[in-house]
């Protein structure tokens, strides 16, 4: 099931700060994309907060079974729903298709269901993006006592010192999903990433890095809680599959030296 909405016209990413404010060129230049998957009555605030900003706001419903459709009725959304789970990566890159139908859209937000997001941040990130010509823009949390565990605190500064040394740039969060994506690098994604799990966010961040596009961090809400059933990330398995995804994109994208 697909709900479309007629988009507007084209803008010129690189030059709207010049025309016009970048709040006021984000509701119809930006789309966003959620992957979802059984996040119950979570997803619909994260849902109408986007709204408020946007024209564009693209749901992906990855074979859930909490009754979906009935939590977004009266919103003005785009809506694509898989029969069965396939895995974030697929929704998202769903999500990015969808996107890259629409008239005018110039980059594509990416943020999780369950709340860990909060949509009210967009804008600012938006003006950032825009400001430093981003291709790629992470929202960054901080891994501290007083917002994660230690466990999946040490387990985020491993993964981030480990992505540093592997592809030459260290930033300050590689597992967020939180993230603003140009046009130019949604068209690489599509062409050249592999869709999965949760792996498919770091390939796309190789990619970006290895590929010479425009990489950067901004800092976000670190929005923690434990035990959150509405969050399908296995610590073993998606760890160990985001690791040899590192590892693969790594060499894949790798530039020929000059």
């Amino acid at each position: 099931m697909v709900h479309h909405r007629k988009g507007k016209g084209k803008l010129d990413m690189a030059d709207s700060l010049d025309t016009e404010s970048p709040r006021a060129t984000m509701r119809s230049a930006l789309a966003a994309v959620v992957p979802c998957y059984n996040a119950g009555g979570r997803v619909r605030p994260v849902l109408e907060r986007l709204a408020a900003f946007l024209d564009h706001v693209i749901v992906v419903d990855d074979g859930g079974t909490d009754g979906l459709p009935a939590r977004l009725e009266g919103l003005q959304l785009q809506v694509a729903t898989f029969a069965q789970n396939r895995g974030k990566g697929h929704a998202l890159l769903e999500g990015f298709r969808l996107a890259r139908a629409i008239p005018g859209v110039e980059a594509v937000a990416t943020l999780d269901s369950d709340g860990q997001h909060d949509p009210r941040e967009l804008p600012s990130l938006y003006e950032m993006f825009l400001r430093e010509r981003a291709d790629l823009l992470i929202g960054s949390r901080t891994f501290d006592e007083r917002h994660v565990p230690l466990r999946s605190r040490l387990g985020n500064k491993f993964t981030i010192a480990m992505t540093g040394l592997i592809i030459g740039r260290r930033l300050p969060d590689t597992q967020s999903g939180y993230r603003i994506h140009s046009i130019r690098l949604v068209d690489r994604i599509l062409d050249d990433v592999t869709p999965g799990r949760y792996e498919t966010e770091m390939e796309i961040l190789v990619l970006a890095v290895k590929q010479g596009f425009a990489t950067i961090a901004a800092p976000i809400q670190t929005i923690y809680e434990p035990g959150n059933t509405s969050s399908h990330f296995d610590a073993l398995r998606d760890s160990a599959r985001i690791c040899k995804t590192l590892l693969r994109a790594s060499m894949r994208f790798q530039r020929p030296s000059t």
